[in-house]
């Protein structure tokens, strides 16, 4: 596994043998990155972005690679992304690390402009987490939320997202959700 894109593309990432975490595929995250370019036009200095059940933190490592102001990831055992954020000795100032339950998410002092979520397939868990960003403020108005689930899941989003975009990338569906914003009278 390696980042694909931007300062440090090619820069190998360290991923545990086994079924403990599932990471993105690379060619998923070249393409929503891509998506994600067309989409803001590659201007993310100025955009803080969480990677939740982080597992190996590819997504969030690749987003600071690419530009992104920081990267704050969420896993109940962050090891695996503390060790890869190591690789990253230059970048240590953009790396935010919770360990936490993503279903009692802490409160925090900022929010994020894009917001990444790879739950376990088929445990409804992305919904609650969508739910628990929600409430505990996380989104800033014009955020984005992607949101990786198996092929065949069915998602109940919060009547507070939209999906703008589905995509398919082999058993993954990747949808990209929009914070409805409220208009005012």
């Amino acid at each position: 596994m390696r980042i694909v894109g931007g300062k440090y593309r090619g820069k190998k990432l360290w991923s545990p043998d086994g079924k403990l975490v599932r990471p993105t595929a690379e060619r998923a995250r070249e393409a929503v990155f891509n998506i994600l370019y067309s989409y803001w036009q590659g201007e993310y200095e100025n955009f803080d972005m969480a990677d939740i059940f982080a597992g190996t933190g590819a997504f969030g490592l690749e987003a600071v690679s690419r530009g992104f102001r920081s990267a704050t990831f969420v896993d109940i055992e962050p090891k695996i992304v503390q060790r890869n954020a190591e690789l990253f000795p230059a970048e240590q100032e953009k790396f935010f690390i919770i360990k936490a339950n993503a279903l009692n998410l802490p409160r925090l002092p900022r929010q994020f402009k894009l917001i990444f979520m790879d739950a376990p397939y088929n445990k409804g868990l992305s919904e609650n987490v969508l739910a628990e960003l929600i409430a505990k403020n996380w989104l800033n108005d014009d955020a984005l939320c992607i949101v990786e689930v198996q092929e065949n899941e069915d998602l109940m989003l919060p009547p507070e997202l939209q999906i703008a975009d589905i995509r398919r990338y082999g058993l993954a569906k990747i949808l990209f959700l929009q914070k409805q914003v409220k208009k005012g009278i």
